[in-house]
């Protein structure tokens, strides 16, 4: 990884803290639009962001989280195993629309992590927190999605590197 991208990754941190951290009060919980979640689809531009999400998700957990212990893990989990998971299924899939459609289905299937993760600690019921949990992330990703790809295009056309993955494999 180069320096521009370690640093991309570094403000990609960043901005995922400070939007949760200015909407912390709908960031968490049973019914939580964590609006930073929108960062879940620069994997479509390039893989190598999975390291700023991460960190950004570690560390607003970190330094946000009512249940710190249990957000730290079963949170930054389920950020890893999604974007995992993504990233496989973009082998098969080069439309950068249909990449942030099928990322967002993995986000929110997988919710059923944070479901599980709310049952055990505060005891909330399961399915209800997964539908309540499922659709607030189906929400942001949704919306995130024009967002994302306007700032693709703004990327392409200024030729930066950070969206060298689609460079080489879009289609539109």
């Amino acid at each position: 990884m180069n320096i521009r991208m370690i640093v991309a990754n570094g403000l990609l941190g960043a901005m995922y803290i400070a939007i949760s951290m200015v909407l912390q009060p709908i960031a968490f919980s049973a019914i939580q639009f964590r609006f930073a979640e929108i960062f879940n689809h620069l994997i479509v531009l390039n893989r190598k962001f999975i390291y700023g999400i991460v960190l950004g998700v570690f560390l607003t957990n970190l330094l946000f989280s009512p249940m710190k212990p249990f957000d730290l893990t079963f949170g930054v989990a389920h950020s890893i195993i999604c974007l995992l998971i993504s990233l496989v299924l973009f082998k098969f899939v080069k439309n950068i629309w249909l990449r942030m459609l099928v990322n967002t289905i993995v986000f929110t299937v997988m919710m059923w992590i944070i479901a599980l993760q709310l049952k055990i600690a505060i005891g909330l019921p399961f399915l209800f927190t997964w539908l309540t949990t499922a659709i607030g992330e189906f929400a942001v990703l949704i919306i995130g999605m024009p967002i994302i790809y306007f700032l693709y295009k703004q990327l392409y056309k200024s030729n930066l590197d950070l969206s060298n993955d689609m460079k080489k494999r879009s289609t539109f």
